[in-house]
């Protein structure tokens, strides 16, 4: 029975310690990806849930970091798709629904919208790398851990990424993204042509 005691307080410091670490990191991360405060305090919640129920699972530092937006990046999605299932009830039943701009102050460069918009017009993937590596400050490492992929496909979408928003930004067209399938196309296209 002592032992049980006596373990309750390590854990409970350890999670007191990963919360005060890493809240402002975990809760700026979900700020950037959310438009309510509301939804930011419940991805927030739902990651440090996770951490408690799962604390003997967390890696030490600073993996540990990685490891919680791990976790936000999976609460984000079911709160998405919970997000789309309420979207979808409420234009059914007539209402408009419109949500709020993004907690100010928690999102770099939140006054330049042309920015932010070229940012949202990338394809989920280059936007997400491009968030982790650039407003996350993970490595290329890190970011791919986080997204289930490899440093390389980090670092090719980083590239394509920079690549769309110069565009964008210069007022270019920018690219659609081309499908595997596509590429593959054009490659045999391609050897064909020439052969």
């Amino acid at each position: 029975m002592s032992a049980v005691k006596d373990g309750y307080p390590q854990r409970e410091r350890r999670f007191r310690q990963l919360y005060e670490e890493h809240y402002r990191p975990v809760q700026a991360y979900a700020a950037r990806r959310v438009d309510t405060p509301a939804d930011v305090a419940d991805v927030v919640a739902e990651v440090f849930t996770t951490a408690w129920r799962r604390l003997d699972d967390i890696p030490p530092a600073p993996a540990d970091r990685v490891w919680l937006y791990g976790t936000a990046r999976r609460a984000l999605a079911s709160h998405y798709r919970g997000a789309r299932r309420r979207n979808l009830l409420i234009s059914r039943i007539g209402a408009d629904y419109t949500g709020s701009p993004q907690a100010a102050g928690l999102m770099p460069g939140a006054g330049d919208d042309r920015l932010i918009a070229a940012i949202r017009q990338l394809p989920d993937g280059e936007r997400e790398t491009l968030m982790l590596v650039c407003w996350e400050q993970l490595s290329h490492a890190e970011a791919a851990q986080v997204l289930g992929c490899s440093p390389n496909a980090i670092a090719i979408r980083m590239h394509r990424a920079k690549g769309r928003l110069r565009a964008a930004l210069a007022g270019a067209d920018v690219p659609e993204p081309e499908s595997r399938k596509a590429r593959a196309n054009t490659i045999v296209s391609l050897r064909t042509h020439r052969s």
